[in-house]
Order: C-alpha cells, then structure tokens, then sequence
C-alpha cells in the first residue's frame, strides 16, 4: 500500500474497482490525483465489461454451476493482468445480488482467492445503493428539488433518495431484470417497492429520478440527447412499448444491441418507469456513474484515511 503525507505536493494513485453483478462483471481502472489543497480527480484508464450473467443460474438453480464458476474464473484472471498491466495499487472487488442468493458462493469465492489472487466481498444491498450515492450527483443540482436515485441490476434494485442536500433513505429491493426475465418477482415485492417510493416521496419537493445501470446507460444513448440532459419519463414509455413489441433478435437487430443487453432493457425500463411513475418524478438524468465508480470513490476514501 503507498505511503504519503498531507505535505506533498499531490498525490498520484491507480486503483481499480471490481463489480461482480448479476448480469455482468465490470472492472474500472482509474487514476486519483489529489492536490495539497485536498480535492481529488478521478480520471478512468479502462473499463472492462464481461457478461458473465451468473443471475441466470442462480435465481433459477439457487447456485452457480461448473460452467459459470469457469467462466468466472478466466474472467477474473484476465482482471488480474489488467491490473497488473496498469501497475494497480489498490483494488476491491464486490458482488452483488446473484451472488448474495448463490448457495455455493463461499466456495467459490475462496476459489476465486486461490486461482487468480483476488478476494472478493459480497456486500448488502444497503450497502450497494450507498456506493452509488457516493458519487454525489445531486449535489450539483437544484437545491429547490429532490432526487431519487435509482440503479437498477440484474438481481436487485438500488433506491436512494436525496432531499434538501441530505441522504434521506436508501434501501434495496429484488426487483432486478434477470429476476423479471425468470418470473421471479412477486406482486407482494413490487407492492413494497411501491409503498416505500410513495411514502418518501409524499409532501416532499419535486422529485426528479437520476438513473444508473446499463440499462438507462443504453437508452440515453440510443436517444442521442445531448450529455446533462434528462430523459422525459414519456421517452422511456415510447422505448418500452417499441422494445417489448419486439423479439430479442429484432431488437438487436433494429437497435444495434447485443444480446446480452437486447433481453434485459425492457424489464429495466418496466422497473425505471414504475419508480417513476410512483415518485411522480417526469425526468429521469442519466450521469455516466455506477457502482463501480462509487467503489472507486469508496476506495480512495479508506487509502486516504489509511495512510494520512
């Protein structure tokens, strides 16, 4: 681990951050520069995305088979160089909803461990919808609105709601596109998921959503509005009633989608839409963040307070 002061002059540092999600597993290389004065940059060098969709075989099965933990395996030694390549001097690996569900994930995760050098930590849901927040969008908007942000994965969706420049609540739910794709939601779920968003929301500001995941990533992409801007929560219905209508190879043939995305990006407009619509929210903005971003965030923080 590097060690430095508060005198110097800066401070230079690559770190990577690993999400292990239900659909695919991300690595994000960045590199943190932070002046004498205390403010830091974060600056991406790579990011890696492999759609290991571990979801499928758990919220079916209840575990991950041969097959995936394969899978799996290459894909985290392949990580491993990376980092290695980038000369990476701190990294932290997560995973997420499928992983939290898997009957065999300790094994694997020890597997893991062994076979390409890299620990994993499987985190709440709580603690996922706080790594998205850290990275403090809202903060830059307007102080006269609330937000809502919501980050929507494969297992599990990720609600935090941000109010008169304070996290007001956060809490996760599994309600997540392979989850939807598997009939694996119950009306039950989604009554709860509608009975937290409707009392948060109630008697409050305005609330505008901020939308994570990739999912949202694609569909501001395929509407070719212009960066900062937000998405109307009509577009998002415009592009669920032209997808839904479609099979997945129309889709993927009409939207230039791959079919790892092609499947999962009405569900996700289904839950982005329904959180809307309860939160009476009519613009959705979609920052290129996400989970991985916060962990790099998180990271730097604990490095930081190591070290100083």
């Amino acid at each position: 681990m590097p060690k430095f002061t508060i005198q110097q002059k800066f401070i230079h540092l690559v770190l990577a951050a690993i999400d292990i999600g239900s659909n695919a597993a991300r690595l994000l290389i960045s590199e943190v520069i932070q002046n004498k004065n205390g403010g830091a940059s974060f600056n991406k060098l790579n990011l890696v995305r492999v759609p290991l969709r571990l979801g499928f075989d758990v919220f079916e099965n209840n575990s991950i088979s041969q097959e995936k933990i394969n899978m799996f395996a290459e894909c985290m030694k392949a990580y491993r160089h990376l980092m290695n390549a980038y000369k990476v001097e701190a990294h932290f690996a997560c995973a997420t909803s499928a992983m939290r569900d898997a009957q065999n994930a300790g094994e694997i995760i020890k597997f893991i461990e062994k076979e390409c050098g890299i620990g994993i930590k499987v985190i709440t849901g709580d603690f996922e919808a706080n790594l998205v927040y850290e990275n403090h969008f809202a903060e830059n908007l307007d102080i006269d609105k609330s937000y809502l942000y919501i980050d929507v994965g494969g297992g599990s969706t990720e609600l935090s709601y941000f109010s008169s420049n304070v996290l007001q609540y956060k809490q996760s739910f599994n309600i997540g596109t392979i989850r939807l794709l598997k009939n694996k939601v119950g009306d039950d779920e989604w009554d709860i998921f509608k009975t937290c968003i409707k009392q948060i929301t109630k008697d409050q500001k305005e609330v505008v959503a901020i939308g994570s995941g990739g999912n949202i990533n694609k569909v501001f992409s395929l509407s070719k509005r212009k960066e900062g801007r937000p998405l109307s929560i009509e577009l998002l219905l415009d592009y669920y009633k032209d997808l839904s209508a479609l099979s997945v190879t129309e889709r993927i043939e009409k939207f230039n989608l791959r079919e790892d995305r092609a499947d999962v990006i009405v569900p996700a407009l289904q839950i982005y839409t329904q959180a809307m619509r309860w939160a009476n929210a009519k613009e959705i903005y979609v920052p290129k963040i996400g989970l991985a971003d916060g962990l790099i965030k998180h990271l730097w923080n604990e490095v930081k307070n190591k070290n100083l």
